[in-house]
């Protein structure tokens, strides 16, 4: 069985992660700051799910493949780097057309938990390197012939760690509404987050497989 000081350390590595910026936090930021709280959270949720899909697949052997084979590894990268910069042009083009605050901000109140959540589910799903972060760690904090319980806690502990960090930070950002609701406000999130997006989804594109 894993011990306290094992589960404690792996939930401290899960949160260094988790806190590292990335598509992740702009995901939540953006959603939180144009949307409002409530979607920001139903991201942060999306977020949470998709690391847990990870850790499962790490101990089911799943993502083990996906890090090894460098087809499946390429596939899950290019969809990645795809989705990526799909929300960053989405992104920019809010930013363009983002002149009006009435409309632009109906517009935004539309969009749905489902999408919302979505949208932080694929964005990490869709990270080859969510798949080697978990396979590179899930062992070192499982003990010799570990038991479904133990793995089943560590995948546990990385979806409660991550959702309470993106929950706090959307409700952070949500709390400021206010002043993200200005028009020219508006536009320089969706500009920074649509910048940040499109040159991760590059990165992503063009990055060698660890």
């Amino acid at each position: 069985m894993t011990s306290m000081p094992h589960l404690l350390a792996f939930g401290g590595v899960v949160l260094l992660g988790a806190m590292s910026p990335g598509p992740d936090f702009a995901v939540v930021v953006r959603r939180s700051a144009v949307s409002g709280r409530q979607r920001g959270m139903a991201a942060a949720l999306g977020i949470a799910a998709g690391v847990f899909v990870w850790a499962v697949a790490a101990a089911a052997g799943v993502a083990a493949l996906v890090a090894a084979s460098a087809l499946a590894y390429t596939i899950v990268k290019i969809a990645g780097a795809v989705y990526l910069i799909y929300l960053g042009v989405r992104m920019f083009v809010a930013a363009v057309r983002g002149g009006d605050a009435g409309p632009d901000t109906r517009r935004a109140d539309q969009t749905g938990l489902w999408t919302a959540f979505r949208e932080g589910l694929l964005c990490n799903v869709l990270n080859p390197k969510a798949a080697v972060f978990f396979v590179a760690l899930m062992p070192q904090f499982l003990p010799d012939g570990a038991s479904p319980g133990d793995t089943l806690a560590l995948s546990v502990i990385a979806l409660v760690i991550t959702m309470a960090w993106f929950l706090g930070v959307a409700n952070f950002v949500g709390a400021l509404r206010r002043v993200f609701a200005r028009p020219t406000a508006r536009r320089v999130i969706d500009g920074l987050s649509g910048t940040v997006l499109v040159a991760l989804g590059i990165r992503l594109a063009f990055s060698a497989r660890p």
